[in-house]
């Protein structure tokens, strides 16, 4: 009540019981309004979605075709290439955790706590990386200056990315909302998916590389092989990602778990076909197809489930503040540390296979390792994963009941006259 104003009935209120006084007398009793749910428009999904792809597009650009350009065209020897890849790879995975937890420490400022990281690296991220596919005229230095900016590039993309995802909580407050940007970010990055392979793969694929057995044959049997490659992949991605959308609706009307349960195992009966047949065109299309339609759930999945997971965090741990990145940073963290692990697993595998380097054969032991690697062991690795998965805690009645708790706890501080800063992360920017 604005000062001086109803004075005689102010005083009366503070001395009386408001249920004695009489209904003029009262104090008029504040009705609280509802707060309207946080609607995001198309517009701002989409503007939220594209800064995923640079990091999908330049991620599997050095994953594909770093190794083939350290050792064809900056000719850096063998030894000292597997050194730049592995360390890089291990700096990498090391960095997430760090950063994560330096954003969570760092202060606030005007653009909020995680924008200045992103503003802030993305140029000299683009600058590390076009120096990473630059031939220095210093022949000696080659293998230290690939080092240097690969592990430079991996640290400022990290400082981007960690960022970047961890402002999917504070997009909005409302768990749908936040499910639906993740499914609009998920796609953009299996379209950048597409780009650092599908493309790049055409290009580098118009190099021949002579094999060693039958120079004759050479051209032919590598044109061949790359154009499969790129073809396949294009087919899994394109597949993937018209399928998110299809898995967005699907995780909204049966559940989270449920649409892991599906997606995951979409792909073991196509697995099983490859395993047991003979592959053909047709048959690795399909299977490339099926493949897409659960690399999307996996994609999709993890990353809208992780914010549940920080809900739930927060309800038992309400005293914590800021550990949104630490979170983030830890899922890819893990992420790498898999991928890093199976491709080391893989190349091992077809080393004691006998695999020969540019060959236009391959020993039968390899081919059987293959078919392993590509079916077998991705059957045990889901089925694995999906027994561990029914031990994860978070449903959807449980989901209902941690929003509920957060909407109370969000009234209670809005009541109280506290606001916390970190919901309005992204409210001046989108």
């Amino acid at each position: 009540m604005a000062k001086g104003e109803g004075a005689e009935s102010g005083s009366a209120a503070g001395l009386l019981p408001t249920g004695i006084l009489p209904a003029a007398e009262r104090p008029a009793q504040v009705k609280k309004e509802p707060k309207k749910k946080q609607q995001l428009s198309i517009c701002n999904k989409l503007c939220y979605a594209v800064g995923g792809a640079p990091y999908q597009v330049t991620g599997c650009a050095l994953g594909f075709f770093l190794q083939i350009y350290l050792l064809d065209v900056a000719q850096v020897e063998p030894f000292f290439a597997s050194i730049i890849l592995f360390v890089g790879r291990a700096w990498d995975a090391f960095t997430d955790p760090l950063v994560g937890f330096c954003i969570s420490k760092s202060s606030w400022t005007r653009l909020g706590r995680l924008m200045p990281w992103i503003i802030f690296s993305t140029p000299l991220a683009i600058i590390a990386y076009f120096l990473i596919w630059f031939v220095p005229d210093f022949p000696r230095g080659q293998a230290l200056w690939y080092l240097l900016f690969y592990c430079l590039f991996e640290t400022l993309v990290t400082c981007f990315h960690v960022p970047y995802s961890a402002l999917t909580m504070f997009i909005s407050t409302e768990q749908s909302e936040r499910d639906s940007a993740t499914a609009y970010r998920m796609t953009v990055e299996v379209l950048g998916t597409v780009l650092g392979t599908a493309i790049q793969g055409q290009i580098v694929g118009q190099a021949d590389t002579p094999c060693l057995q039958d120079p004759s044959d050479s051209a032919l049997a590598m044109e061949g092989a790359n154009h499969t490659q790129s073809t396949t992949s294009l087919k899994e991605t394109l597949s993937a990602t018209f399928t998110i959308p299809i898995w967005q609706w699907f995780l909204t009307r049966f559940g989270k778990k449920t649409a892991v349960y599906v997606g995951i195992s979409s792909a073991v009966p196509f697995l099983i076909l490859v395993a047991f047949m003979e592959s053909n065109l047709i048959v690795t299309y399909v299977v490339a197809v099926a493949a897409g339609i659960s690399v999307a759930a996996a994609f999709l999945l993890p990353w809208s489930m992780l914010p549940d997971v920080i809900d739930d965090f927060h309800l038992k741990q309400p005293q914590s503040h800021g550990t949104e990145p630490i979170f983030f940073s830890f899922y890819v963290f893990f992420t790498k540390f898999a991928s890093g692990v199976s491709l080391g697993i893989s190349t091992l595998s077809l080393d004691f296979a006998g695999y020969q380097t540019r060959g236009c054969s391959q020993p039968a032991r390899v081919k059987f390792t293959l078919k392993l690697l590509v079916t077998i062991a991705p059957i045990v690795l889901i089925l694995l994963g999906l027994l561990l998965f029914k031990l994860y805690p978070i449903d959807e009645e449980k989901r209902r009941q941690n929003k509920k708790a957060l909407q109370a706890l969000r009234e209670e501080a809005s009541s109280s006259g506290c606001s916390d800063t970190d919901s309005t992360e992204l409210a001046s920017i989108l």
